[in-house]
């Protein structure tokens, strides 16, 4: 495993890209375009790939599409949203931790908590709404960070004399249960996991930095935030608002809408109808890289949503980031790494493993 490259000079002051990859593979059966769009994403260079998360019949979710791009992919980070309001935390833990496995440790978790109607009745809930959001959102982080360190690391033995596959003493109850001024519908949960521990040991987790405050979700339970804000230099202020606020123990990772001069096409007459609230650019790629350099020097990160996936892709690696590595102002992809890495996060050890070894000191 490579030292994580945050912890030379260099790395010290270049930063990484994601990008999103909206709809590619959002077809159950289209995952060829997903593949494509992946891999063009990882030559080109991007240390992380998202996937957005919009359920539908018919359509493979954000976790299904980032479990394909697993094993087709060597290099690039796979982080899908994965809603915490209406997924039984049991199972978005479980699944998260199976895509770790499959991405050989570069799998990230977005925890989102949005207001929805329609996934409410969907699961037959009621709508939840306000502070419950984030309440919703800390306990499901929660769930699965237990879930996650219930498997000791060395809890499968493989011990073929004694026809023991698992050491049960290295398996444990996480025992949580919603506290008390939970605004939803209480619930617990015993475990342990029925998934071995991840391979990073506890997944990243990410969320909107306006559910990481104060009385919401704690700044302990994510490990970066994405931060947004409705123009650049607006988003500017925000990335150093959330640094000063969180400190230097969360990445903060900023939100940029990007549309592009390209293909003959002033990006102004493609950016027509196409507001979402982030903030945007339009303009050239040029413009653009000397954008993400000043983002890049305050903020450990910059997610990146192309108006096509196709169009902007393409510009991206051509005349973007090959000239950000140029300035030293993006670090080099982590080789044969983990997600952890990419952040700087050294490997936890299980919460339960001082226990376990207590116990058996004691016999």
């Amino acid at each position: 495993m490579s030292t994580p490259e945050k912890n030379t000079p260099e790395a010290a002051r270049a930063g990484f890209l994601a990008i999103e990859l909206d709809g590619a593979g959002w077809d159950g059966g289209d995952f060829a375009t997903l593949a494509e769009a992946v891999l063009a994403a990882e030559s080109a260079g991007f240390h992380a790939a998202t996937f957005s998360d919009a359920p539908a019949p018919g359509r493979a979710n954000a976790l299904q599409r980032a479990a394909y791009a697993g094993p087709v992919t060597r290099t690039i980070a796979l982080v899908p949203e994965v809603d915490t309001v209406y997924t039984e935390p049991f199972h978005a833990a479980t699944q998260l931790a199976s895509l770790d496995y499959v991405s050989g440790g570069r799998a990230g978790w977005i925890a989102t908590a949005a207001e929805s109607p329609k996934a409410a009745a969907a699961v037959g809930r009621n709508n939840v709404t306000g502070t419950a959001l984030a309440q919703e959102a800390a306990a499901s982080i929660e769930v699965s960070r237990r879930l996650w360190d219930s498997w000791e690391d060395d809890a499968v033995i493989r011990d073929v004399a004694t026809g023991r596959y698992i050491d049960v003493d290295k398996l444990h109850y996480v025992d949580f249960e919603t506290p008390a001024e939970f605004a939803g519908n209480g619930y617990s949960v015993k475990g342990p996991s029925i998934i071995p521990r991840p391979l990073q040991g506890q997944l990243p987790v990410l969320a909107a930095s306006a559910l990481v405050d104060a009385g919401q979700v704690p700044a302990d339970g994510v490990d970066a935030v994405l931060v947004t804000a409705p123009t650049p230099e607006l988003l500017a202020a925000e990335i150093k608002d959330a640094r000063e606020r969180l400190g230097v123990s969360v990445a903060v990772v900023a939100e940029l809408d990007v549309v592009l001069d390209a293909r003959g096409q002033a990006a102004a007459e493609r950016a027509a109808g196409s507001e979402t609230g982030r903030a945007r650019y339009i303009g050239t790629p040029a413009g653009l890289v000397d954008l993400l350099e000043l983002l890049l020097a305050e903020a450990d990160g910059v997610r990146l949503h192309p108006a096509s996936l196709a169009v902007e892709l393409d510009e991206l690696s051509r005349l973007v980031l090959p000239e950000l590595r140029r300035r030293g102002a993006l670090r080099a992809p982590i080789q044969d790494g983990t997600f952890r890495d990419l952040l700087g996060l050294s490997r936890p050890a299980s919460r339960y493993a001082d226990s376990s070894a207590a116990a058996a000191a004691g016999n």
